[in-house]
């Protein structure tokens, strides 16, 4: 069995253990009605993931996505509210919104040669403090005009659903399969290497934050399509929540190695693993300690697995 294949039995493997653990320590954890919050929680988490998990593997880091998130539900709601314009109208200035800030934050980092920790930190408070501006921090109802989003459709899948999915498939197609996607592999791994070859890494890095602001917009939809109202305060906390749903996927916080698809079982292990311990009657302060448990362990894991990838290189 290849590693690759390993890793996807390792994920699988654990996502059910944490199944069968709470089904076994509460009474209503194996119920349909629990697996459609879940399903209904995930769609944004995974957007943003993808777009987390092509960051990471330049070696690089986004903690504006959560508040990038807030900060383009804002923009819908006041598209759709006071503005009066229209959905497609609406949705449009809510994706550029996200991709202005993935722009932003790519120019400054890539083009600036500022670090992309300090960068996206600043812009995490800039996009929150906007968002407050834009909403009067005040939480706009959207009711049926975004709604049916996230509304359950054929074979139980919504349309945030179908998007976030898709979004995963495009993700691990590029990654996997095309020039551009090598070329990210190629700069997280040694980005010297890469323009010593005579490719300008410049361009793939700014268009990898980009499409991160992006899908953090687009995520801004189907969050926002959940609650049927824009909350200013969407997103708090979801950069942390992407990051460790990434590295439980297997990708290195050094950069060279990651997977759309293992991501994707990392945000399917952090939706089942906060389910559950809500369920359990955990308290917040109870499930963040956990949470940051299983991101730290999950660190450990890497930084062990490149260790011995590195013994067998020599």
């Amino acid at each position: 069995m290849s590693g690759a294949w390993r890793e996807y039995l390792g994920l699988g493997v654990a996502l059910g253990a944490l199944v069968l653990a709470f089904g076994a320590l509460t009474d209503h954890f194996l119920s349909r009605a629990t697996f459609a919050v879940i399903a209904s929680q995930v769609p944004a988490a995974i957007l943003v993931a993808v777009g987390m998990t092509f960051v990471l593997i330049l070696a690089g880091i986004d903690l504006s996505v959560g508040s990038v998130l807030g900060l383009a539900g804002a923009v819908l709601g006041a598209a759709l509210g006071p503005l009066g314009l229209s959905l497609p109208a609406g949705l449009l200035a809510t994706l550029l919104t996200g991709l202005l800030c993935g722009a932003l934050n790519g120019a400054l980092s890539v083009y600036v040669r500022l670090p992309s920790f300090i960068v996206t930190l600043g812009m995490m408070e800039i996009a929150r403090g906007t968002a407050y501006t834009v909403s009067r921090s005040q939480t706009a109802y959207l009711g049926a005009r975004v709604e049916w989003i996230a509304e359950t459709t054929v074979l139980g899948l919504s349309p945030a659903t179908l998007v976030a999915l898709a979004a995963a498939a495009v993700g691990q197609i590029v990654l996997s399969r095309t020039l551009f996607g090598r070329y990210v592999v190629a700069i997280g791994t040694n980005e010297e290497a890469v323009r010593l070859s005579g490719i300008d890494p410049r361009p793939i890095k700014w268009i990898v934050f980009a499409a991160s602001g992006l899908l953090a917009g687009l995520a801004a939809v189907v969050h926002t399509a959940r609650l049927a109202s824009a909350d200013p305060n969407a997103g708090s906390g979801l950069e942390l929540q992407a990051i460790a749903a990434v590295v439980i996927g297997g990708t290195s916080l050094m950069g060279g190695r990651g997977s759309v698809v293992r991501s994707l079982f990392g945000v399917v292990i952090i939706a089942v693993l906060g389910t559950g311990l809500a369920q359990m009657g955990a308290a917040e302060p109870v499930k963040r300690l956990i949470t940051g448990c299983v991101i730290v362990a999950a660190v450990v894991i890497d930084r062990y697995r490149n260790r011995s990838q590195g013994r067998e290189g020599q």
